[in-house]
C-alpha cells in the first residue's frame, strides 16, 4: 500500500469493497470480467484523489467513496476499450481481457462498467457531478478517437499530441477532483482550482508514462517496452527526436512510426535518448506538477493537502 492509500486507508478499503459489490451481474461473464480486470491490481490514483479532496477540504461528504467508485469504473471501462483498439495483449503484467476473452465481450463489458458508473452516478443525485461526467466520458471518447487518427503518422505535432493526452488521460484526473470538490461543497474558486489540479497531474503521469516506455523495466510497468511504438504512437519523446534529433535519427523514428515496426527498438531508444527527448518529455513532466501542486494554495493547510502535493511527485518519480 503506497502513502496516499494509507492516508485514506479506510476509506479506501471501503472503495475496494464497493467496486467488488457493484460489479454484480446475473450474467457470468460480466463478473469473471469485471473482477479479472479489478484484481489486476492497479495504483487507483484517480478515485484515491477523490478521498484525498474532500478529505483535505474537511469535509464529511458521506457519498465519496461512491463517487471514488464511479471513477474507477469509468477508467477501468476506458482501459477494456483502450486495448481492443490497441490491440494489446499484456496489461499490468497479466494478459489483457481481450487476449483472454475476446474482443466482443471485452468491449460489451466495458459498456457495461460505464452503465453501471452512469447508475452510481444517479445515485448521488447531484446535477453538478453528472454535467462534468457527462462532459468528461465524451471528451475521453473523442481523444480516442483522434488517438486513432494521429496512429500512423510521424507528422503529429507536440501540441495536437498534448490535446489528445489532455482528452484521453488528464480530463478524468481533472473529473476526479474537481467532482470532489462539488461533493464537499467547495467554493467555486475551489472548485476551479482543483479541477486544474487534477488536469496537470494527469498530464504528468502521461509524460513520465512516455518516458517510461523507453526506459523502464517491462515487469516492472506490467507491459511491453516499446508498445507505444508498436501502435504507431508519436509520443512527445517521439516528437521531439524527429524535429530535434540527426537527420539519421528523424529519419529512423519517422519510419519505425510510419510502419509500427518495434524491430529497431534499442536503436530507437538510443535515438531518444541521443536527441534530448526523454530529458525535454521529463521536463515538461515537471512543468506540470508544479503547476499541479500550486492549485492547491486555496485548500486547508492539512495532512491530506500534503498527500495530494506528494501523489503529484509521485506521477513524476514513479518507475512504474
Amino acid at each position: 500500500m503506497l502513502p496516499f492509500h494509507k492516508a485514506v486507508e479506510k476509506e479506501f478499503q471501503q472503495l475496494n469493497k464497493m467496486i467488488v459489490d457493484e460489479l454484480y451481474s446475473d450474467v457470468s461473464l460480466v463478473e469473471n470480467i469485471g473482477n479479472y480486470i479489478v484484481e489486476g491490481g492497479g495504483k487507483r490514483l484517480r478515485p484515491v484523489s477523490v478521498l484525498l479532496v474532500v478529505k483535505a477540504l474537511e469535509s464529511d461528504a458521506a457519498e465519496s467513496v461512491k463517487l471514488a467508485t464511479v471513477i474507477e469504473f469509468i477508467h477501468t471501462a476506458t482501459l477494456l476499450h483502450d486495448d481492443v483498439v490497441d490491440e494489446s495483449d499484456r496489461r499490468r503484467g497479466r494478459d489483457t481481457a481481450n487476449e483472454r476473452w475476446g474482443n466482443s465481450p471485452a468491449v460489451l463489458v466495458g459498456d457495461f462498467l460505464y452503465s453501471r458508473a452512469f447508475q452510481l452516478m444517479v445515485q448521488l443525485g447531484n446535477p453538478g457531478i453528472m454535467s462534468v461526467l457527462a462532459d468528461t466520458t465524451n471528451t475521453i471518447a473523442e481523444g480516442e478517437v483522434q488517438q486513432l487518427i494521429n496512429a500512423g503518422d510521424p507528422e503529429t505535432t507536440e501540441q495536437n499530441y498534448l490535446e489528445v493526452v489532455r482528452k484521453k488521460t488528464a480530463v478524468l484526473f481533472a473529473a476526479a477532483t474537481e467532482c470532489a470538490a462539488i461533493l464537499s461543497g467547495a467554493t467555486s474558486a475551489q472548485q476551479t482550482s482543483l479541477a486544474a489540479y487534477g488536469n496537470h497531474l494527469g498530464m504528468a503521469f502521461q509524460l513520465q508514462d512516455d518516458v517510461l516506455d523507453y526506459t523502464g523495466d517491462s515487469d516492472a510497468l506490467g507491459k511491453n517496452i516499446g508498445d507505444d511504438l508498436a501502435e504507431g504512437k508519436a509520443t512527445l519523446p517521439l516528437i521531439y527526436t524527429i524535429a530535434n534529433g540527426s537527420a539519421e535519427h528523424s529519419q529512423l523514428v519517422r519510419r519505425s512510426i510510419s510502419e509500427k515496426d518495434t524491430s529497431l527498438i534499442q536503436q530507437v531508444v538510443f535515438a531518444v535518448q541521443e536527441s534530448g527527448g526523454l530529458t525535454y518529455t521529463k521536463q515538461k513532466a515537471e512543468e506540470e506538477v508544479e503547476m499541479a501542486k500550486a492549485q492547491l494554495i486555496l485548500l486547508p493547510d492539512n495532512s491530506y493537502t500534503k498527500t495530494l502535493r506528494d501523489l503529484a511527485d509521485f506521477a513524476l518519480g514513479r518507475s512504474f
